[in-house]
């Protein structure tokens, strides 16, 4: 098993304490490699490695034919075919994501932003879009302050569906930890949940291929 974990919140885990979807990712990743000896992981943390935006000058490099990029230009696209490449190299997709402001964070959008390239990571066909990064395990691990789970004010998990499935990911479980800003009684509760989950999940779906 072939492991990529991104972390993408802003707060950094530090003896123990710190972002919470860090701290979940984390144990979800270790219960994955306990039952592979011989998995492999890769880390891209998010909150520390800041990837740019998807600006006009990215814009401009992307869409100007490789022999004609300028130094800079083919810096620009080679920093998001790096990143495209890592994720092509991997079976299991693990993703921390904390709520902001009812969406993911910027730096996890920056991420979709550098990876999602037509003719690359999807192309379009006579039957419409086809994801090109089929095969994969997704993994999300959502932490959010109040209840969103399955109300109209989650617009997190119907994107990331969206998005990841537009890719040709669609194998996606989700583990929710929520009411963490709701007082103490109720941290905990969402936190035991998650780990709740994350146990079902590692004892009852089958390892990558």
């Amino acid at each position: 098993m072939n492991i990529l974990q991104i972390n993408s919140s802003a707060r950094r885990v530090h003896q123990g304490q710190g972002s919470y979807s860090t701290r979940l990712a984390d144990e979800l990743v270790a219960g994955l490699r306990a039952s592979d000896a011989d998995s492999q992981l890769q880390l891209l943390d998010l909150g520390q490695q800041q990837l740019p935006e998807l600006d006009e000058a990215t814009l401009q490099a992307l869409f100007t034919p490789a022999e004609q990029r300028s130094a800079e230009q083919a810096a620009r696209v080679a920093q998001d075919m790096a990143l495209i490449e890592q994720l092509r190299g991997v079976d299991t997709l693990v993703l921390a994501v904390p709520m902001i402001n009812f969406g993911i964070p910027a730096q996890l959008k920056h991420w979709i932003d550098a990876v999602a390239k037509a003719g690359v990571t999807f192309r379009y066909t006579a039957n419409g879009p086809e994801g090109l990064l089929g095969g994969k395990k997704v993994y999300v691990v959502l932490t959010r302050g109040g209840i969103y789970r399955d109300q109209p004010s989650d617009t997190m998990v119907p994107y990331l569906k969206t998005v990841l499935g537009f890719l040709g990911m669609s194998d996606i479980s989700f583990i929710y930890a929520e009411g963490l800003n709701m007082g103490p009684e109720a941290e905990a509760r969402g936190l035991a949940q998650a780990r709740e989950q994350i146990a079902a999940l590692l004892q009852t779906e089958p390892l990558p291929a």
